[in-house]
């Protein structure tokens, strides 16, 4: 119903925002990190929105970014997030760790956020792997044009990135891949393998 609302930001809470737009204050429900990328009081700023409709209430939730609310849509489908746990999500850690942990199957990194357990945890990782695109975890590893020297290829590449992302070290991360980088050509299978070399 509602692409997007820019405006001025008013209000500053715990766990919302209030944005000024066309003389009206609109209270969006956001996670911590759209919290933290919004601008100071008084200046602009555009929040991506969804509309929640249930028997009884109705609920704005706003997103920094297009991907925040691409991932919170993905959260919500799974059986059992609602939109406020699905936030909770969001804000645990990063967009490009919550992208890489539900790829690696990392139910400890997904079960850190409130309200998830082991199961649910489970669950997200099983039902959102195969909508994780090569792009979103592209997009979701900084650049580490160091990090692969002499290893080639593009899978090889990413899978250094991503493991780099989670903490290990370039040299770690590129020793890891050279001792399996022959079992296969994806990047995902790189990085499990890679992950359970390195975990002995």
């Amino acid at each position: 119903m509602y692409a997007f609302i820019e405006g001025e930001v008013c209000e500053k809470l715990n766990g919302s925002l209030v944005l000024l737009a066309s003389g009206v204050g609109w209270q969006l429900n956001c996670s911590n990190n759209t919290l933290q990328a919004a601008p100071p009081v008084g200046e602009k700023m555009r929040c991506y929105t969804y509309l929640s409709v249930r028997e009884d209430a109705m609920e704005l939730f706003g997103f920094a970014t297009r991907e925040e609310k691409e991932m919170f849509l993905q959260l919500t489908s799974v059986s059992g997030i609602g939109p406020k746990t699905a936030l909770g999500v969001l804000g645990a850690m990063p967009l490009r760790d919550l992208n890489l942990a539900i790829l690696l199957g990392d139910v400890n990194a997904l079960s850190r956020a409130p309200g998830i357990g082991k199961k649910t945890a489970q669950r997200i990782a099983l039902e959102l792997k195969d909508k994780i695109s090569q792009a979103d975890v592209s997009a979701a590893v900084p650049s580490q044009s160091a990090a692969a020297p002499a290893l080639s290829s593009d899978a090889v590449t990413e899978a250094i990135e991503a493991l780099i992302a989670l903490g290990y070290s370039s040299t770690e991360a590129r020793n890891a891949i050279s001792q399996i980088r022959d079992q296969t050509d994806k990047p995902e299978e790189l990085i499990r393998l890679a992950l359970r070399t390195m975990a002995g």
